[in-house]
């Protein structure tokens, strides 16, 4: 909406920005369901057994700093929380305004930290009741915020109803693509992600409803906030997006606390599906000999701290634009992976082969340069768009770098899919890559321990099956 569209305006934006990305998630989804791995795994069939490491690292970044942000935000909300028992909490601070945080607003972060850091340590099939918990709590509370904003403007406000001053300088045609990007681009992760729980999938046609479900819930979760800025416009005469700040200007101290409660567990809720298990994913797939799911969750914790992640929310606008602009490298990963599964393979992988270093996907040295072309060359054409919108005044390109950039998940994808189908139908096919069958993961007990004794693995008592603390060895 900063680009100037109302939420009139906004809503089939967001609608058509969540259909296109919940369609590639269903797509890369499945592939985890049929299969059962991880990105990790993943990423080694299309770039190789060691080209796959920069790919894991860079989604694990992204995934680090949107962590090390989101625990300001909880903390926030944690401080709401406080401040409704104790209302003198809120004005609590012995610290300069350099500290771009208060007293009470960093007690807060690291009583936090301590819950997201045990929660985050828990294995996945532990979470279920927690996820189901904050379905229930969170549905309803944001639905109640946005009544109370409808009520309180009776009209949605300017940010509902207009006038609209959009940037004419791109054409309004383009601003819409770049609103369409921008949505993308702020869940462009979610397409690498999802392969991380998809894989728990009991059929392979679970992922498909997310092309749907995504749509549906994305542009309904995202009125809320417009019409509670609008809200708070309304009452105090500027806009505010930070939503700890709008429920800390609550009177009612009730609503302060139960809101702020609802808001806490929306943000540890997201932050372990799209920040801690994800890297815990990826470190563990990188170092698997030395770190596991639960040693990266340390790590993550440490490092949320460590980097004062409420001196990044102050004075790092270009940060903040460069994440939102990793959609550039997330669209040709993503393409390259979709591309390689359902264009060149056909739906043929071989479960043994991807935890074999000197197999199918050892291509040249255990890098596949097909991969890396199709992937860097939309991402050189998308840089310099990159590099303006992080320094504009610094940073000039002309107008069909920007109209370009306006929307480059979707160049990047379709641009990466489209280059690396044609190195491999046509110029350089991956003959000694590409398995006759699909060799599928075991569906017994007795398979799978053929499968553990194939890997020098040793089953974990009473189960068949790998435990994390327990293998002996693990294939690179």
């Amino acid at each position: 909406m900063s680009i100037g569209f109302t939420a009139r305006e906004i809503i089939p934006i967001t609608f058509a920005g969540f259909l296109i990305c919940g369609f590639v998630v269903s797509l890369t989804g499945r592939i985890a369901a049929t299969y059962h791995v991880p990105f990790p795994v993943l990423a080694r069939i299309s770039f190789g057994m060691y080209g796959c490491i920069p790919m894991i690292f860079l989604r694990s970044t992204v995934a680090l700093l949107w962590t090390a942000i989101s625990v300001v935000q909880a903390g926030g909300f944690l401080e709401n929380m406080i401040s409704a028992i104790w209302p003198k909490f809120q004005t609590w601070n012995h610290l300069p305004a350099s500290a771009n945080i208060t007293s009470a607003g960093i007690l807060s972060v690291v009583i936090y930290w301590g819950v997201q850091t045990y929660v985050s340590m828990l294995p996945i099939r532990k979470l279920r009741r927690f996820f189901i918990f904050k379905a229930i709590l969170v549905t309803p509370s944001w639905f109640a915020l946005f009544l109370w904003a409808v009520i309180v403007t009776k009209d949605g406000g300017p940010l509902v109803v207009g006038p609209t001053h959009v940037d004419t300088s791109l054409g309004r045609p383009f601003q819409a693509l770049r609103a369409v990007n921008v949505v993308i681009g702020l869940f462009s992760s979610l397409a690498v992600n999802m392969p991380d729980f998809a894989r728990f999938s009991k059929n392979t046609r679970a992922s498909a409803s997310q092309t749907f479900l995504l749509p549906i819930i994305g542009t309904m979760g995202a009125l809320s906030p417009i019409f509670v800025t609008s809200a708070y416009q309304h009452i105090w005469g500027e806009y505010e997006w930070f939503l700890p700040k709008v429920i800390g200007s609550f009177h009612s101290r009730p609503l302060k606390f139960f809101t702020g409660f609802a808001m806490l567990i929306a943000t540890l809720g997201n932050q372990i599906a799209a920040g801690s298990f994800p890297f815990g994913n990826d470190i563990s797939g990188i170092f698997p000999q030395y770190i596991n799911i639960r040693r990266a969750a340390v790590l993550m914790s440490i490092f949320c701290l460590a980097s004062c992640p409420w001196d990044i929310i102050a004075n790092a606008g270009a940060l903040l634009s460069f994440l939102s602009g990793y959609s550039c490298f997330m669209g040709p990963l993503a393409g390259v992976m979709c591309s390689d599964y359902y264009l060149v393979r056909k739906g043929k992988l071989d479960i043994k082969a991807m935890y074999d270093p000197y197999g199918l996907y050892r291509y040249i040295g255990g890098w596949n340069w097909r991969a890396y072309v199709a992937f860097f060359i939309p991402v050189a054409v998308l840089l310099p768009g990159l590099a303006h919108s992080i320094d504009p005044p610094h940073v000039r390109v002309n107008k069909g770098i920007l109209e370009l950039y306006s929307f480059s998940w979707l160049f990047g994808i379709l641009m990466s899919a489209s280059i690396y189908y044609v190195i491999c139908t046509y110029i350089s096919p991956p003959i000694d890559s590409l398995s006759p069958v699909a060799v599928y993961p075991p569906r017994t007990l007795e398979e799978e321990e053929e499968r553990l004794r194939s890997l020098e693995l040793k089953p974990s008592p009473g189960t068949g099956t790998p435990d994390d603390e327990k293998m002996e060895k693990i294939p690179v």
